[in-house]
């Protein structure tokens, strides 16, 4: 998808910026949080307004929706039920779904009778193509609530874990927000120079991925019959693919099990493998949304250790709980900011 390839996210980070700055100028000080809700909240309004810039505000209000939809979908059941029965979850999504494209739908037909498509992600959907002509109306509004919901469910997850960690490595903190000092006063003066003069802030994005990579579990499905480390594997046959042991995996990661930001870094030495890294998946079906997440992650880090140091609740209990359901989340995390002053 045009929008949201790593070029066209570069020549937009001055919009992205702004909202992770107001991440860390809301973040309470001196008390415990539970960071995951505004997280996700911060993310969905940037990806929102990424994808749809003025007309974000019409469409916001259904994101958190489309996102419960999808929890109640993954949620653990005592039964398997066939996929044409309408359970309450399926039913509940489907409702959703609905009134997130009735109100999709009104954007797009008056896009399209103002002559004034935006130049946003959907503008591009609704560009004609010079070999097919435009896309249909129903092609726009069924890809849409997907791609919404994933420019913020999988990053919220993602930003969680990263968060943590720089409560865990304060020096690796304190690193990052000697880089994030040479960001703009202004957010949103931001541009993709200044997001690749944050390579430590960047490596670590990509160490805390690779150590918890939030879609810790891939599928795929093989086309024709073929060979796999000696296995026949049928066509039409489900391939199950885990990033969480291929990014733990010592043939590939010099010490997997270190947290060692400094391999993703060009001129450390390490043998660090960026093709054996699947958090976003790989290949032809990899994330389309990759670059818009780094981008909002690495600035988002940057951000928050600019302003504060992370540290977890003081107690002898974790300060969050592990749910695999929908993939690897830090449930409940609590969290605590002081400011750098």
């Amino acid at each position: 998808m045009r929008g949201l390839r790593p070029q066209a996210v570069a020549a937009r980070i001055g919009e992205i910026a702004p909202g992770t700055a107001r991440f860390a100028d809301q973040w309470p000080t001196g008390q415990d949080v539970e960071i995951l809700p505004p997280l996700r909240h911060t993310l969905a309004e940037i990806g929102v307004r990424y994808l749809f810039s003025e007309d974000a505000p019409t469409l916001l209000p259904f994101a958190p929706q489309l996102f419960l939809a999808r929890e109640m979908l993954v949620r653990p059941s005592r039964w398997v039920w066939p996929r044409w029965i309408p359970t309450r979850a399926r039913r509940f999504r489907t409702r959703r779904q609905v009134d997130f494209t009735n109100a999709l739908r009104s954007v797009v037909r008056r896009r399209r009778s103002s002559g004034h498509l935006g130049d946003d992600v959907l503008g591009q959907m609704l560009r004609p193509s010079s070999r097919y002509g435009p896309l249909p109306e129903e092609a726009v509004l069924d890809s849409l609530p997907g791609i919404t919901v994933a420019t913020f469910e999988t990053p919220s997850r993602a930003a969680g874990w990263i968060l943590l960690h720089l409560a865990w490595y304060p020096r690796a903190a304190d690193r990052i927000a000697a880089e994030a000092a040479l960001l703009p006063v202004d957010p949103a003066a931001t541009t993709s120079t200044h997001l690749d003069s944050l390579q430590y802030t960047r490596a670590l994005v990509r160490e805390v991925l690779r150590l918890h990579p939030p879609s810790w579990l891939l599928t795929r499905r093989a086309t024709r019959q073929t060979q796999l480390a000696g296995y026949t594997i049928d066509a039409g046959s489900t391939v199950l693919v885990c990033p969480y042991t291929a990014h733990r995996d010592a043939r590939e990661h010099f010490e997997p099990d270190q947290f060692r930001p400094e391999r993703w870094l060009e001129d450390s030495g390490s043998s660090a493998k960026p093709e054996a890294f699947f958090s976003f998946g790989t290949g032809p079906h990899g994330c389309e949304g990759a670059a818009l997440a780094m981008a909002m992650l690495t600035l988002l880090t940057a951000q928050t250790a600019r302003c504060y140091h992370v540290s977890e609740p003081p107690g002898p209990e974790p300060s969050y709980r592990i749910n695999t359901f929908g993939g690897l989340t830090t449930v409940g995390l609590r969290l605590r900011a002081t400011s750098r002053g």
